[in-house]
């Protein structure tokens, strides 16, 4: 099969805690001819997949990695920290990093958090996956803080979450490969800005049309309208005037005065 004969179809990539349900839902209820296929990949290989033509664009933390990546700033995460349900951190709604400073804070290998100076005392070794860290919080070993997001991916019943009001935060953006920008890469775009399905963008705007003119009548003409077939119907005089002057002076003068001269002049 050539690539004129293949089918258009779109490949969306996602890190984890992203959650893409409500742009697919809009996606396949407006271009329902093109499958969406959404590809999972871990944060640190996003930019790889969308270089490989693994994804036509995708949902990634930032910052960026390459000026040859497009990329629209979407919403910045609240992050918090993983503790045991009966943990004292679970009795208050928001903490700051200086309330760690004697928990044994966790740091996988795939944090996504872009730290100057990590709170709390470090653990032996850092665990591989934020998910093995959660495992971890669960066995007593420590806290973790992440994206308020992967708190939620990872949620299990004996663990809860607080605010950390001072920790770095992660941001989320859709990314493309800038050489790539396709119609349907705009398209996705658009969903993802909230654009209806009317919008105008891109198209160039209707210039505004003559007022139309007064309909003409025969070749050359201003017949037609009021003038046509009314009062001078056929190019002559009103109708009231036809045949000469006004009907109360037609005959010329009165009758006693026509053929002769005055009385007195005998």
């Amino acid at each position: 099969m050539t690539g004129s004969d293949t089918p258009p179809s779109f490949r969306l990539a996602y890190v984890p805690g992203v959650t893409p349900t409500k742009w697919v839902r809009i996606w396949n209820e407006r271009l329902p001819d093109v499958p969406l296929t959404l590809v999972g990949v871990p944060a640190a290989e996003a930019f790889a997949a969308l270089r490989t033509s693994d994804a036509d664009a995708g949902f990634v933390r930032m910052p960026v990695d390459g000026a040859d990546l497009s990329a629209i700033p979407l919403y910045t995460e609240t992050t918090v920290v993983v503790v045991p349900k009966d943990h004292l951190v679970a009795s208050v709604e928001e903490i700051t990093t200086e309330d760690l400073a004697d928990e044994i804070v966790l740091h996988p290998l795939d944090d996504v958090l872009a730290w100057e100076t990590l709170p709390g005392r470090p653990a032996f070794e850092r665990p591989a996956t934020t998910a093995d860290a959660v495992e971890l919080v669960a066995a007593g070993i420590g806290v973790l803080v992440v994206p308020q997001s992967l708190a939620r991916l990872h949620h299990r019943k004996d663990l809860t979450y607080r605010t950390v009001s001072d920790a770095p935060a992660s941001r989320i953006a859709l990314s493309w490969p800038e050489e790539k920008t396709t119609d349907l890469v705009e398209e996705f775009i658009g969903i993802v800005r909230g654009r209806t399905v009317n919008s105008t963008r891109g198209r160039q705007p209707t210039p505004p049309q003559p007022k139309q003119r007064k309909a003409a009548g025969g070749a050359g003409g201003k017949a037609g309208g009021a003038k046509a077939g009314g009062a001078k119907t056929g190019g002559g005089k009103p109708a009231a005037r036809s045949g000469g002057k006004p009907a109360a002076r037609s005959g010329g003068k009165p009758a006693a005065k026509r053929g002769g001269k005055p009385r007195g002049r005998r």
